[in-house]
Order: structure tokens, then C-alpha cells, then sequence
């Protein structure tokens, strides 16, 4: 069934990229004067086509849902035999702004349907984890700054000056923290706890570029927090089970840590393979009873009434982690966590400006990261192919809607970035040598067009290929 929900919403998720893509070609080519010939989403066999008595256009449907095009009427097509009234209508008689209209159309549509797919989901509003921070780990920036855990960020200001941005939702704190490693930009967090509100100071000077990644906020040290950690299930013969540990109790703090997000429990639980440590117990109201849990120790557990707080002391087992090849501890308890959460919602204005200023900051964030990969400041492992942009087209579409958007917004991004880098074979080639044009009077001549396609394309198949490497690596961990 996860299969079933991953290629549809792939298959959904490409089909609505490619269309408004292609269509913003088609459009504005049409606003040109310029015949558009075929109109296609997707690439081989036609399996339906039907011919628009408007226009003349034939509109095609093809067997492999990866893209699409729009071919216009072009004297320079192979075999094109054009009549003379109608070579007003080819595309490569139209002047330099036109032509260099109608190629920046379709990435341009791209990012209007960012626009729009962001400003829904901030107008319809969004459920998201609260700004809470949970206890940072040791040494790392939270920590520095002076975090101990379930304070709650509610502004963040440049450190040099300026006016503090508000924070409503976890969401928006990792945003505005991204745009300030991304930029080394040292800022002051301001948080709130139950002794009042108080400033923190974050260092991210130290933070490389190749750090700033998906996984930047736990480098940094922040996880959600303020959430409730219980034990869903656990293993027989485990330390847990050794411990007294049963599926219901409620995990109050580790080693006097608070216990409220399950990241930063668990790393702290594999550092500290075969090391005690002591947990804050509430037994969960509908545990078993004493002694219905085979193994553990009854002396322990006749002691933990429901309701009732208490110490348990464990040793972490240590086991070989598949990942790292390492000897991590594991205590062999299912967990079960609940954060709080936050309704997000904005009026239509300020839904759209916030649209727009989302898609601005993927938008010249994804330019950087890739103009980073090439010089090698950033990670290739940063690339994606299809394998995960479907993985997380099922995934975002089975948490929702709003779920499901963001990532839709996110992908049309990441396809008008990528449609406008100076590569041939990509509308940024074409712009290229529009510009080139425009700067010096001649067209590219069609030997340089040539050699620069291949060159181009080369680039391509080089970037298709980590990106597949990338995907499978992914899937099987190596």
C-alpha cells in the first residue's frame, strides 16, 4: 500500500511540475505570435492526443511521465518545411526579447506555483511542533548559547543589530536559522521559560558550509522539545526489561537531562553503551500489572504503582550499529513521543508575501548549495533523483495536504533552479546564448551550439548519475 501511495503521488507530484512548467512556455509563446506545434507531457508512445481546433496545437499524453516539452514552429527543425505566410509564426524569427521570454516562461511558472502552493498552506494553515527547545547535547551551539532545555524561542535578531523576526512554530525557527548559517551570521535568540524570558546568544561562525545541511539543527543542537517520551514496547531479555521498564511508563529525564524528545534521548542512550544511567520513571496508568512481564525483575516492578514517579537504574547493551560500524548502546525499548504543537494560519495578504518570501529563500538557497557542490564547499550527497522524490512524495502525502504541498512547492522550486542553471540542453543554456546575442549583435553560431550541447549534456548524464548513486545509497545504507 506505501508503494502504491509513493508512485501515485510521484506520478501526481511530476504530471502537475511538468504541466505548469511546460504551460508557462506555451503561454507566453502563444502571447509571442509564435505556433506552438505539440504540447506533451511525457516522453515515447502517445497513449492519448487530440488536436485543439483553436489553435492547431496537439496536446499528448506519453508513456513516460519524467517531463515534457512544448515544440513550437522552428525553421531550424530537421526536415521543417514552413510556408512563407506563416514564418512570422516560427520561433526563431522573433526577436531576442521574445524568444528570451518565452524559454524564462516555464521556470518563471515555477516558482508562481511555489507562490501559490505556500501561500494555501499558510492561509489554510498548518499544524506544526512549537518552537520548544529539548536539552541540547554537550558542547554543541544550544548548549554554548545557554540552553538547558524546554525553553521556547519566540524571536531571533542579527547579532550586529536589526529588528527581531518572530517565531511561531519550530518550522519557522530552522528557517530563519538556516539563513544565518548559511550567511555565518552570529544571532540572538530570544526564548522564554518558566522563569521568564531571557537572550541567548548563538554562535554559528564555526559552522562549515558542508554542516550547513538537512541535519544542521541537531549539529547545532536543537531538537523539538517539551514533548512527552513513553515506552510503546519492550524486547524480552533487554536492559530495559531487566530494569523494570513496561510499555505505558512515561520517561520524565535521563542522568537528570529532561526526557522530551526522542532524538536526543536515544543519542544519548548509544553514548553510553555499557555505562549506568538513571532514569525518571512515571508508570504509566494502563501498564501491566506487576509481574506479567516474563524476565523482568518483580522486586522492581511491584514497587512502580501507576501514577507513581520512581528511579530505575540501566546499562545500555552494546550492539554493532549497521550504519556506522561503531559499538552504540541500545536499552531495547520502543518509544513513543508527543510534541507540542502550534496552529499556523495568516491572512490572505500576508499569506501570499509570506509565499513569495519562502519561495525566495529556496530559490537562493538551492543556487548557493548547488554553486558550493561544484566547488567543493558542500556535500554532492546533497543531490536527489527520483527514487527519493517519490520516497517523499508518499511520505508527504500520507501525513496531508498541507504536508504534501510544501514538499509540491519545494520540488517546483528545486525544477525552475535547476531549469535556469547556464547549462545547455537547459532553458539557462538557451538564456545564455540569448544574452550573448543580445550583448553582441550575432546569434551563436550552430558549431558552437553544437559542441556546447554535448558539453552540456555530459553535465547532465554526470548529475542524473550521482543523483541515482545518491538514491540507492540511501535506500541501502552503503
Amino acid at each position: 500500500m506505501n508503494l502504491l501511495t509513493e508512485v501515485l503521488a510521484f506520478i501526481v507530484a511530476i504530471g502537475v511540475l511538468v504541466v505548469v512548467h511546460e504551460y508557462g512556455h506555451y503561454s507566453v509563446a502563444r502571447l509571442c505570435g509564435v505556433k506552438v506545434l505539440r504540447f506533451s507531457i511525457g516522453f515515447g508512445k502517445p497513449l492519448a492526443q487530440w488536436v485543439s481546433r483553436k489553435t492547431g496545437t496537439q496536446w499528448t499524453i506519453a508513456m513516460l511521465p519524467l517531463g515534457g516539452y512544448v515544440k513550437m514552429l522552428d525553421e531550424r527543425e530537421d526536415g521543417a518545411r514552413i510556408p512563407d505566410d506563416e514564418l512570422r509564426y516560427a520561433f526563431n524569427r522573433q526577436s531576442v526579447g521574445k524568444r528570451f521570454a518565452i524559454v524564462a516562461a516555464g521556470p518563471i511558472a515555477n516558482f508562481l506555483l511555489a507562490i501559490v502552493l505556500f501561500a494555501a498552506v499558510f492561509a489554510t494553515g498548518v499544524t506544526e511542533p512549537a518552537a520548544i527547545v529539548a536539552s541540547p547535547a554537550m558542547n554543541t551551539a544550544a548548549a554554548h548559547a545557554g540552553f538547558e532545555g524546554g525553553e521556547t524561542v519566540s524571536a531571533v535578531r542579527d547579532a550586529s543589530g536589526g529588528e527581531a523576526e518572530p517565531v511561531r512554530s519550530w518550522s519557522d525557527l530552522r528557517w530563519k536559522l538556516l539563513g544565518a548559517a548559511f550567511d555565518h551570521r552570529n544571532v540572538v535568540l530570544t526564548a522564554k521559560d518558566r522563569n521568564g524570558t531571557f537572550d541567548f546568544p548563538l554562535s554559528l561562525e564555526s559552522l562549515s558550509d558542508k554542516e550547513v545541511d538537512d541535519n544542521f539543527m541537531s549539529r547545532l543542537g536543537f531538537e523539538p522539545g517539551g514533548g512527552t517520551l513513553s515506552v510503546a514496547g519492550v524486547q524480552r531479555g533487554s536492559a530495559a526489561q531487566k530494569a523494570g521498564l513496561q510499555a505505558g511508563d512515561r520517561l520524565r529525564s535521563v542522568d537528570g537531562h529532561p526526557a522530551d524528545n526522542a532524538t536526543t534521548f536515544i543519542n544519548y542512550i548509544k553514548s553510553h553503551a555499557g555505562k549506568p544511567i538513571t532514569l525518571q520513571v512515571e508508570r504509566g496508568a494502563h501498564a501491566p500489572q506487576a509481574g506479567s512481564e516474563a524476565g523482568a525483575p518483580s522486586g522492581i516492578q511491584s514497587n512502580m504503582q501507576p501514577g507513581t514517579m520512581h528511579t530505575i537504574t540501566l546499562v545500555p547493551n552494546a550492539q554493532r550499529d549497521d550504519a556506522t560500524g561503531e559499538n552504540v548502546g541500545r536499552i531495547g525499548a520502543e518509544l513513543a513521543t508527543q510534541v507540542p504543537s502550534i496552529d499556523v494560519r495568516y491572512g490572505p495578504i500576508e499569506s501570499l508575501r509570506l509565499g513569495a518570501d519562502r519561495t525566495w529563500e529556496l530559490g537562493v538557497y538551492s543556487i548557493r548549495m548547488f554553486g558550493r557542490m561544484i566547488v567543493g564547499e558542500a556535500s554532492l550527497k546533497n543531490l536527489s533523483g527520483p527514487v527519493t522524490i517519490a520516497d517523499y512524495a508518499g511520505k508527504s502525502a500520507r501525513l496531508g495536504p498541507s504536508a504534501f504541498l510544501s514538499f509540491l512547492a519545494l520540488v517546483s522550486i528545486s525544477l525552475g533552479v535547476l531549469n535556469l542553471l547556464p547549462i545547455p540542453v537547459l532553458d539557462g543554456g538557451h538564456l545564455l546564448y540569448y544574452l550573448v546575442e543580445a550583448v553582441t549583435g550575432k546569434a551563436v553560431s550552430d558549431r558552437w551550439q553544437l559542441v556546447l550541447q554535448r558539453a552540456g549534456l555530459a553535465c547532465i548524464v554526470a548529475l542524473s548519475a550521482i543523483a541515482l548513486f545518491n538514491d540507492l545509497a540511501r535506500l541501502i545504507h552503503f
